[in-house]
């Protein structure tokens, strides 16, 4: 669940100087934070065992599995993930809750004062205070989410973690990471550390070669999906299989079959984290399934049931949410629609608003034969967003029945007129989706 807090809270000051700390949103180095943390004691130094996940799709819903698993186990579990869809304390979760607003402007203005107007990214001095915050609190375990990349990001100056985990690595960000996939994956590759094992997810070839040979040149021991480990759905269950046997569990929570895949490899990396060279004690049978059972990752093909937008759609009409943004991302969320229709046959309708430095002809042409037509629209408060207008012309471009709308609520005013238009048989299903920063304002307006 996010939150309600107020606007204009102590810490919304704060961020906004920090973000004025560097000419660059993005500037992938680790001097800066290594010499910020060492002013601070090296915080990062003194933090429970780690999971550390990478990857271009699905490393937040790792993350989320891990966390739920763990929990499940009676543990407590700080967690780092980003972005935030509402609001900034989502990224910084302290043993089971999410840090507290004095907490967190207190920790902000710690790290702003010791930083002492020196350059910084925003996410550099940000991620100096969540590992501060971990090294105050006791805990079991981390949960920690590469932000970009991996080699140089924020977060890689951990020491070596209980366990490394690479989730699928696709093409974006490609103006900071390569331009191609292997170089993108040779870059994720960089949180991989001597002594800790690696569990790779599902990987193109180009990409599984990047990886592997990374983790062979460290010598480091690697699990990989399909390989050594696999996770799939029979006769409504989700079956688990690896070297020591198989699991029949239940479906997890989120929705899709790549989330089948996500769990799966959520359970490899609590079955084969060392801790201290320990054998592993994380991962019980009975804490997975609860976990399964009991995980949260709001945006990710959720489920809307109430809320003014929800008033706009037709009556009856499903309404789901998603935050992926790459042609990858889509072409998962697609197939788990495609499973939703065959159990239940609903005309698709899309809301979509992109960021404009996404491929958006890509993520779009995931959905050729199984959109009806897409309502576009610009991101509220985004100034790097897509016009309605010029996201629908790259929709039309690849294909795709679309028109632009003046925000959200006059894009469901527009399903509803189609769905009328059309004569559907059934009630219509709705996702809006395109971006995290649409999905946040989705979520903040319609609470």
């Amino acid at each position: 669940m996010i939150p309600k807090l107020a606007s204009g809270q102590r810490s919304d000051a704060i961020l906004g100087r920090l973000l004025t700390l560097h000419p660059k949103k993005i500037d992938l180095r680790l001097d800066r934070i290594l010499r910020l943390l060492a002013d601070l004691g090296d915080p990062h130094r003194r933090l429970p065992p780690v999971i550390h996940v990478a990857g271009t799709n699905g490393k937040g819903s790792v993350c989320a599995f891990a966390r739920a698993m763990l929990e499940a186990q009676g543990l407590k579990v700080h967690v780092h993930t980003s972005p935030h869809l509402v609001h900034f304390h989502e990224r910084i979760r302290i043993a089971g809750r999410l840090i507290g607003e004095e907490e967190l402007a207190e920790l902000l203005e710690e790290v702003e004062r010791v930083n002492d107007g020196r350059p910084i990214t925003f996410f550099e001095i940000t991620g100096a205070a969540m590992f501060l915050a971990f090294s105050r609190h006791p805990a079991d375990a981390v949960v920690l989410e590469v932000g970009l990349g991996g080699r140089y990001d924020a977060t890689n100056v951990i020491p070596p973690p209980a366990v490394a985990v690479i989730q699928p690595v696709g093409l974006d960000h490609q103006e900071f990471l390569g331009s191609n996939l292997a170089a993108i994956a040779a870059e994720k590759a960089g949180i991989i550390k001597p002594g800790a094992p690696l569990v790779v997810g599902p990987q193109a070839d180009v990409a599984r070669d990047a990886i592997l040979s990374r983790a062979d040149q460290i010598g480091v021991p690697v699990f990989e999906f399909g390989q050594d480990f696999a996770a799939r759905q029979e006769h409504g269950r989700m079956v688990y299989e690896d070297e020591s046997g198989l699991l029949d569990l239940p479906l997890p929570r989120l929705i899709g079959r790549h989330q089948i895949e996500n769990a799966g490899v959520a359970i490899a990396a609590l079955r084969h984290a060392r801790r201290h060279g320990a054998s592993p004690v994380w991962g019980s049978d009975a804490a997975v399934e609860r976990g399964l059972q009991t995980v949260e990752w709001p945006a990710r093909l959720q489920r809307l049931t109430q809320g003014p937008l929800i008033d706009c759609a037709p009556d009856g009409a499903e309404v789901w949410l998603d935050g992926g943004h790459n042609p990858h991302g889509a072409l998962a969320v697609a197939r788990a629609i495609a499973d939703l229709e065959e159990r239940g046959e609903r005309p698709l309708y899309m809301i979509c608003g992109m960021l404009a430095n996404k491929d958006a002809g890509g993520y779009l042409s995931a959905w050729r034969g199984l959109v009806r037509r897409i309502a576009t629209v610009e991101i509220p408060g985004e100034a790097n967003s897509f016009g309605a207008g010029a996201l629908y012309d790259v929709a039309r471009a690849v294909g795709l029945e679309a028109a632009p709308a003046e925000d959200l609520e006059d894009a469901m005013l527009q399903v509803s007129a189609w769905s009328r238009l059309d004569g559907d048989a059934a009630p219509p299903r709705i996702l809006i989706c395109g971006s995290l920063y649409l999905a946040g304002h989705v979520l903040a307006e319609n609470s």
